[in-house]
């Protein structure tokens, strides 16, 4: 749901902050005021090009931001997620387009390009306007709303499944029945792991190995300063530590005669001879031990260098080097028993086809039924919206790949025809704006809940009707706004009364400029508007009267 939109700068908008609540939210104003700003500035946010003429004169700049809460979004939530630009439940999308034509965008504070913007406002928001593009024309979402309204998800997840399922498996027999690039792998495979196997090391060797090297390479400093040390703890030197820690004990325990409390003192020197006569064994020891063997250094050294060039070529750290030889063994292994492999592999495809088969057939027969019963929901409501006459077709038309497909084994398209005697063409061709915005209600309000869009734009949806079919595009707009935020540009006060929020855009000149202005009406103010708009330049006493009880009327 969009919660707030900020606009400065753009066209005759100096800035604007507006909040935004669910339900159905209308937008009206005089002729040339400005109303559909608001959703131009929707579709810049959405990605739509930008043209530098829209920078408000005397500005370097126009300035574009708006916030959705996503708590009833998951597809906007793990788009987020995927492009690592989430936060917090959440989503702001801001955008700068500056004079000269070029233009930057921010999706929760981080740079994003146009393409991603695009993406993830088709989650958000869906606008129906007479020239804007919409996710309805598109083919693909025609055949996601007709799978929503037959609540085909099931079906439609099991086919999916079983189509990549198919495909898996044709990519591994693909792999196994590879002719002469088998034996050309497999021998590839052989030289490799036979390398593999007489280098590699598994985590625990290969670093007793690199401490062996490291040992071996410093044998000759190692046995000196060894030796030193033992010099300096039990040399032949008086100030030898051996020699200074005896004399001193022999003075403590002298003292410790005259005065018990040195007693525990002279423990602890007890102990610290202890220590060091155990300290002068163990590096005695380890001096005898040294290895200054230098064919035992070359072996090691052969050994590391090999792993390192190893590593270059697989382009893979020394440790990652035994993992990479299961991995081959396992890959031989696999292609050496090929025969086997391929026998089971292509049962297995076998019986995928017959279950993609067989769930493809039960997802085409819950389309035609859907099909139909959308396509006589959607004329009749056609109908009450001013079309007499018009109707809408769901076509289904089959698909040319003969293999599995993710989709199923059809397509749809929508096909309209607006008015009696006139053949149903697509949707996407339909040239009246006017028209489609409303074709566009009631698909909408015939999906009503199926959708997952959260906010729907409809611009002048009310373009060449009034009367008795203005109030009932009100009510159904109205009906959607129960189910999702709806914003609605209208210059119809049977409209406009039914609106759960009301915002006016005026238009004034001051300064030499002129200026847009957008505000949220109270009850007195949108009873004051309505006649406006019911009674043009002069109102009268019965036209707010009037302007009054269809607010009434259409709130209660």
């Amino acid at each position: 749901m969009l919660t707030s939109l900020y606009v400065r700068h753009l066209a005759v908008v100096e800035e604007a902050d507006l909040a935004f609540g669910p339900g159905l939210t209308v937008v009206s104003g005089e002729t040339g005021a400005g109303k559909s700003l608001l959703v131009d500035a929707l579709m810049l946010l959405a990605g739509a090009r930008a043209d530098s003429g829209i920078v408000r004169a005397g500005s370097d700049r126009a300035e574009l931001a708006a916030e959705f809460d996503l708590a009833d979004l998951p597809e906007a939530r793990d788009w987020l997620t995927r492009e690592e630009l989430d936060e917090d439940g959440t989503c702001q999308l801001r955008r700068v387009i500056r004079t000269e034509g070029s233009s930057r965008a921010w999706i929760n504070g981080r740079p994003a390009t146009i393409g991603q913007m695009s993406e993830l406002a088709a989650l958000l928001v869906e606008i129906h306007g007479q020239h804007e593009h919409q996710a309805l024309l598109e083919r693909t979402h025609q055949l996601n709303l007709l799978d929503a309204y037959a609540e085909n998800e099931a079906r439609v997840a099991q086919v999916r499944d079983l189509a990549q399922q198919w495909r898996e498996l044709g990519a591994r027999i693909r792999k196994l029945a590879g002719g002469d690039d088998r034996e050309h792998r497999l021998e590839l495979l052989r030289h490799e792991l036979s390398e593999l196997e007489k280098w590699a090391l598994p985590a625990a060797e290969l670093a007793e190995l690199e401490s062996s090297h490291k040992r071996l390479a410093n044998a000759s400093k190692l046995t000196e300063g060894i030796t030193g040390v033992v010099d300096l703890l039990d040399g032949d030197s008086e100030f030898a530590l051996r020699s200074s820690l005896g004399r001193a004990h022999a003075e403590l325990s002298r003292l410790a005669t005259l005065d018990d409390r040195l007693a525990p003192l002279l423990e602890l020197l007890d102990n610290a001879q202890i220590q060091l006569n155990e300290a002068v064994d163990g590096l005695g020891r380890y001096a005898q031990d040294v290895d200054l063997d230098p064919e035992r250094y070359a072996e090691v050294d052969t050994h590391l260098t090999r792993l390192h060039e190893l590593s270059r070529k697989h382009r893979l750290h020394v440790t990652e080097l035994d993992a990479r030889r299961i991995a081959v063994q396992n890959e031989l292994t696999e292609l050496e028993n090929a025969g086997d492999a391929l026998e089971r592999l292509d049962a297995q495809r076998t019986q995928v086809q017959r279950d993609y088969d067989k769930a493809a057939e039960a997802l085409s027969k819950a389309r035609q039924t859907a099909a139909k019963r959308l396509g006589k929901e959607v004329s009749a409501l056609m109908g009450e919206l001013g079309m007499a006459g018009g109707v809408l077709q769901v076509a289904l038309e089959a698909s040319d790949n003969n293999d599995p497909d993710p989709q199923g084994r059809e397509r749809c398209e929508l096909l309209v025809s607006a008015n009696p005697g006139q053949p149903p063409r697509p949707l996407r061709k339909v040239a009246s704006g006017g028209e489609l915005a409303r074709i566009s209600l009631a698909i909408e309000v015939a999906t009503l809940g199926k959708d997952t869009i959260g906010c729907m734009v409809f611009d002048e949806v009310d373009t060449g009707i009034g009367g008795a079919v203005a109030e009932v595009v009100g009510q159904k707009l109205r009906a959607l706004g129960a189910r999702c935020q709806v914003l609605c540009v209208t210059h119809l006060p049977q409209v406009a009364a039914q609106g759960h929020a009301h915002l006016r855009v005026s238009k004034h000149a001051s300064g030499g400029s002129t200026h847009t202005r957008i505000e949220v009406l109270n009850t007195e103010g949108r009873r004051d508007e309505l006649a406006r708009m019911l009674g043009g330049v002069e109102i009268t006493r019965e036209t707010r009267a009037h302007a009054k009880k269809m607010l009434e009327q259409a709130q209660a």
